[in-house]
């Protein structure tokens, strides 16, 4: 058996390392395509593998075409909509994501983003403190728990939204439930997005949704690009100049915000959420393991496609 590492933007090395140890140790090959700069690069190297770990890397109908003995995709990291599900279950391929193993990375930038953001961009005047200042999770995840946890310590009052954790699960965390998402951005002076790009999510961070922040609110965004509508965000931001977005994904409008928003918006070059050495080693190993306990044993127990 054949596992292909298939990394644009490479794992370090001692991530690979320990990736390499747990499936060489289980019997099985393991080969590298790294900082690869043309699809069809990807395409020879996916011609013989039966199992493929992958990062932000794009796997659609036609690299599953071309991966004629591919059995199982692993994405290493939470999110998994660089992979085309339909086509993965239509070839009968397995794919799979590595739930939490990024999750305080991401959480940790997240309150790194915050401190930036209420403190002026550290540009020499005075902003604002944390202490005392309401949060926003939207999105309740492995991320957003660990938000709380940290945003605890800076002593923030903690508010959360989601219809699809039990509300005995945040307010055990000492988290306080909103009964819907408008309510929580009326309510928080920050809110962090942690919801997955979906048909339902897709431009649902609008106008309507945002107008009614406080002042001097603060939006952080390392979840999706997908799920800010851009247009009506620009339309918000140049109504409101005491607003400030805060993101690791480079909008499609970035040269517009940046032009138009100067001390109030900021993006990172590349998403930074999960670019953590320790993120790199967590979540490279768990997509081993998870590749080792499919192929061995069938465990299908971190399964998102049908």
């Amino acid at each position: 058996m054949k596992v292909l590492i298939v990394t644009e933007k490479p794992f370090a090395k001692i991530a690979v390392d320990g990736i390499r140890k747990e499936i060489e140790a289980a019997g099985y090959e393991v080969a590298l395509l790294e900082k690869y700069t043309d699809k069809a690069q990807l395409l020879d190297a996916v011609k013989d593998a039966n199992a493929i770990i992958i990062r932000s890397d794009i796997i659609d109908a036609e690299v599953l075409d071309a991966a004629k003995e591919l059995k199982i995709v692993v994405r290493a990291g939470a999110g998994y909509d660089n992979v085309d599900l339909e086509a993965a279950t239509a070839h009968g391929v397995c794919v799979m994501n590595t739930p939490g193993q990024n999750a305080n990375a991401v959480a940790e930038l997240v309150l790194g983003m915050m401190v930036y953001a209420v403190r002026n961009f550290f540009n020499g005047t005075s902003g604002t403190e944390l202490m005392g200042k309401k949060l926003g999770i939207h999105a309740y995840g492995n991320v957003g728990r660990n938000v709380a946890r940290i945003a605890k310590g800076f002593g923030m009052e903690i508010y959360a939204f989601d219809p699809f954790c039990p509300k005995e699960v945040m307010e055990n965390d000492g988290v306080k439930v909103v009964s819907s998402v408008e309510e929580l951005y009326q309510i928080c002076n920050v809110v962090s997005l942690h919801i997955p790009a979906t048909a339902e999510t897709k431009n649902s961070i609008n106008y309507n949704l945002l107008k009614n922040m406080p002042k001097g609110a603060v939006l952080i965004n390392t979840a999706r690009k997908e799920v800010i509508n851009e247009g009506e965000l620009i339309e918000l931001m140049d109504e409101r100049n005491d607003f400030k977005y805060i993101t690791d994904i480079m909008p499609a409008a970035h040269t517009k915000f940046v032009e138009l928003f100067a001390g109030r918006y900021f993006s990172t070059p590349k998403k930074m959420g999960a670019q953590t050495a320790e993120a790199n080693i967590n979540a490279g190993i768990a997509a081993a393991k998870q590749i080792v306990g499919f192929l061995k044993d069938g465990c299908e127990k971190f399964r998102v496609n049908k």
